[in-house]
């Protein structure tokens, strides 16, 4: 990312709907400035420049599908990708985010009925794998980078727990089953209501949509109830929305550990390698979130017990 990228992309949106250079009275900002996301707001309009190395055609892919589902994700306004300082820019309508501030109003039902919304949606052709299991992928990469020039002992449960995830969910083969339609990257963070302020809600971010197992989409909240981060009353308003909406992943009466389990374990994996790199760049200690995570790994089932000696070397 250029340290241009935030401005540029407000500058264009501005030009955009307010041509010539007078003022105007709209609420802007940047929503978000990552390497893989810049997002900028101006009025009812958002803008988000994508990772550099964005695929334009699988992009304009999960575009069109989210065009055609606009009671279950938030439509874009163009279904073709433009272009700012060599990245992908889409635009969208502003939707009002889950207030962070208030835990106790998330809408955990919400997100499980759209979730399972979304999964009994008939697979599109052509779309491409769902990208969790790429990503965390990536986040191991990026550890195993960071500890190039920053050793730490602290990695090695987490290298165990994700050398001892099945192939699939290592990226490193096809995801058992049939293939669904899955967001691939859920959280409460990808909740809007549109239209603003009070619309129903929306998932937003198809960034990571495609086909895999629809258990990934339930992984993450899965993982911070195992983790002890997410209470169990609020885990259990998830599971039991998503199983009265007839979600595939988990059935109404099923036990849900045999199919959540591995995702789980590896969005934790991902979780501590990220909490771990950011820990370790910075030269500080884990926070008390994030040593809860990296912890979780060491005591995961189904990491052998020589498995863990050996990095432990």
């Amino acid at each position: 990312m250029t340290a241009e990228t935030a401005p540029a992309l407000t500058a264009r949106l501005k030009a955009a709907l307010h041509p010539g250079d007078g003022p105007c009275a709209c609420v802007c900002g940047a929503l978000a400035d990552r390497p893989d996301a810049t997002v900028v707001r101006h009025g009812a309009t958002v803008a988000k420049a994508h990772a550099p190395d964005t695929d334009p055609h699988e992009l304009a892919r999960r575009l069109t599908v989210a065009a055609r589902l606009p009671g279950i994700l938030l439509p874009p306004r163009a279904t073709a990708p433009a272009g700012l300082d060599g990245r992908l820019v889409t635009h969208w309508p502003y939707g009002t985010p889950v207030d962070r501030d208030d835990p106790d109003a998330a809408p955990w039902e919400a997100v499980a009925t759209l979730l399972a919304r979304l999964h009994r949606t008939p697979p599109p052709t052509g779309l491409p794998p769902m990208r969790g299991p790429a990503k965390a992928a990536l986040a191991m990469a990026r550890l195993r980078r960071t500890l190039t020039d920053h050793p730490s002992t602290e990695a090695r449960p987490v290298l165990a727990a994700w050398a001892a995830l099945p192939p699939w969910a290592r990226a490193e083969a096809p995801a058992p089953g049939t293939p669904f339609l899955c967001h691939g990257d859920l959280h409460l963070g990808q909740l809007v209501r549109h239209p603003a302020p009070d619309g129903p809600w929306h998932l937003i971010d198809v960034d990571d949509l495609g086909l895999g197992a629809p258990a990934w989409d339930l992984a993450r909240p899965a993982a911070w109830y195992a983790c002890g981060l997410l209470p169990s009353g609020e885990w259990l308003r998830f599971l039991t929305a998503y199983q009265a909406a007839d979600g595939p992943a988990v059935p109404p009466g099923a036990d849900p550990w045999p199919v959540l389990e591995v995702p789980a374990r590896a969005l934790t994996v991902q979780t501590a390698a990220l909490a771990l790199t950011k820990a370790l760049t910075a030269g500080r200690p884990l926070d008390e979130v994030e040593r809860a995570v990296v912890d979780a790994c060491a005591r995961m089932p189904g990491v052998p017990a020589q498995l863990v000696r050996d990095f432990l070397k």
